[in-house]
């Protein structure tokens, strides 16, 4: 088969991903179907087909930058979470599936047969809060970023999606809920201790250290949320955090010292500690 027809382009682009990436396969088909405005479906059934010259320049030009690491949802500028699709930049972390173990857990704990005030800090994307509001749509949603480019982002991903139970705002974690009381704070907040060298290598670079990175031991912000959310819970109201997979026991320490009850940590599919959860006494 020709190196110019679908088959031979997607070939090619497994056999150079292949030990580069994961799912070699699966990005190759990603950026070509995106390349062309097409399904992955039809590359597969037309594979003698022989693409626009734009159209395999284009697909070339991001099989490099895949090639160099940079992300697909970056390259495809978006990812879907939880059913939704969600535009994603470089402003944005990139959602995980294994953060949707936070969504189903903030579920198990709202009602959806009554009205409540939940604040989803540290937004990105706002994949989280915007899962949490199609899911709820009797509740109402805060959530919070200190960067304005992630916030429009995420409204820009709310306006399209057509969620309106979702309020966005400016500030940093807790600043802009001043005066109000919530049944719910949730975050996936940065984690990552500065010495890990993680974050700088492969595709945790092209993402915003700011989203990943969290001081010399990666809880300083888990320390500042735990600290500040018991003045915007109201009685009774959770606090439910994503974490690092080796701060399972640190985390729950930290909720029970500042004074939480009912506190429990939780692990994905994959079996790794990824969510702790605590009730404020009241």
């Amino acid at each position: 088969m020709s190196d110019s027809t679908l088959g031979g382009l997607l070939a090619d682009a497994v056999r150079r991903l292949s030990g580069r990436s994961d799912t070699p396969r699966l990005d190759a088909e990603l950026l070509l179907a995106e390349a062309l405005d097409c399904s992955r479906t039809h590359l597969l059934a037309w594979p003698e087909r022989e693409p626009k010259a734009e159209q395999a320049a284009r697909f070339k030009a991001w099989l490099e930058r895949r090639l160099a690491g940079e992300p697909v949802a970056y390259l495809l500028g978006r990812r879907e979470f939880w059913s939704l699709e969600l535009a994603v930049t470089p402003a944005t972390l990139i959602p995980r599936p294994e953060t949707e173990l936070l969504v189903e857990l903030a579920l198990a704990r709202l009602p959806a047969d009554r009205p409540a005030a939940v604040a989803d800090l540290g937004a990105g994307s706002g994949a989280i809060a915007l899962a949490l509001a199609v899911e709820r749509p009797l509740a109402r949603f805060v959530a919070t970023d200190r960067s304005p480019s992630a916030l429009a982002v995420a409204s820009a991903n709310a306006a399209r999606l057509g969620i309106a139970n979702v309020e966005f705002r400016q500030g940093d974690w807790c600043a802009p809920l001043l005066g109000e009381r919530f049944a719910m704070l949730l975050s996936n907040p940065p984690y990552v201790a500065l010495a890990d060298p993680r974050w700088r290598s492969g595709e945790l670079r092209f993402e915003p250290p700011e989203a990943l990175v969290a001081g010399e031991d990666g809880l300083e912000a888990l320390r500042a949320i735990i600290a500040r959310a018991p003045d915007f819970l109201g009685p009774s109201g959770w606090l439910l955090l994503e974490h690092g997979y080796d701060q399972g026991e640190t985390v729950p320490a930290l909720l029970r010292q500042r004074g939480f009850v009912e506190v429990a940590d939780h692990r994905d599919a994959a079996g790794i500690s990824r969510c702790a959860c605590g009730r404020w006494p009241g």
